[in-house]
């Protein structure tokens, strides 16, 4: 009868599409316990991250690790890197073993070179499109023309539609209009004590300025000093520079000690 199989159609439907957004919301609520952290961003997001000289590019790239590392998880488990390669030389890659010590699996992160900045662009787009891809690292040591305002509203959208954040990474003072939706000025900062020996550098520290846009509520201010923990980062009180009552969480073990490549010998 009509009505029968109209019921039939309607509830075949329904199970597609609880089938469907099973994996999703299985994702959403993986998501949402790994956010729990007090400096936690969500996905999908466009982030400027900026440091004002290149040799503190490290602590830019570190900054943007540490973000995709609490994105990152069962259902989205790659980082991707994406850097010109005519710029590689100069800028460097990400280490493994120092990765790996600060909890960042260096089998998760995907390292791809690119000869031009449409290509550059492109290889982000495609990534951010990929369901494993929980976050791209966009290194780029230049401001190229073709980074304008269209591409990164376009990267902007493409990053909101498939909750795959993307950070580019960008040396220098200068600033362009963007369409990213957190613009962050990054620079290394004294670590802090440690215990029986005041003058012994700590754990890595960064000072943090959010030059654009604006925190979850609950998080006011623009200016940070922070820490790494094992569960993400942790704001420091910038008056005294210890960390506030609700990091909770005691950091991460400090990096051992990299080995030398080849295997060579440690110089004793």
């Amino acid at each position: 009868m009509p009505g029968c199989r109209h019921e039939a159609v309607e509830s075949l439907r329904a199970q597609i599409a609880r089938i469907e957004q099973r994996p999703a919301l299985s994702e959403a609520a993986s998501r949402q316990r790994r956010l729990s952290g007090p400096f936690a961003l969500p996905g999908g997001l466009l982030h400027e991250v900026f440091t004002d000289e290149r040799r503190n590019g490290g602590a830019a790239l570190g900054f943007a690790l540490a973000q995709a590392r609490v994105l990152a998880g069962p259902e989205r488990p790659a980082l991707l890197f994406v850097q010109l390669r005519r710029e590689a030389q100069d800028m460097g890659l990400p280490y493994g073993v120092g990765l790996k010590s600060f909890g960042i699996d260096p089998d998760a992160l995907v390292l791809t070179r690119v000869e031009s900045i449409v290509e550059f662009l492109w290889a982000i787009e495609e990534a951010v499109s990929c369901r494993a891809v929980a976050a791209v690292l966009a290194d780029i040591a230049n401001a190229p023309g073709a980074l304008d305002f269209t591409a990164s509203r376009r990267l902007s959208l493409r990053a909101q539609a498939a909750g795959t954040s993307v950070f580019l990474t960008r040396y220098g003072k200068g600033r362009e209009a963007s369409a990213a939706r957190l613009r962050w000025r990054v620079a290394p900062a004294l670590s802090g004590a440690v215990a029986f020996d005041a003058r012994a550098p700590g754990a890595p520290r960064w000072r943090v300025v959010l030059e654009k846009g604006r925190l979850p509520a609950g998080r006011a201010g623009t200016e940070f000093f922070l820490d790494w923990t094992e569960n993400g980062f942790v704001v420091v009180d910038s008056s005294t520079h210890e960390a506030s009552p609700e990091a909770g969480r005691a950091p991460s073990p400090r990096a051992v000690p990299a080995a030398l490549g080849d295997r060579l010998p440690q110089a004793g």
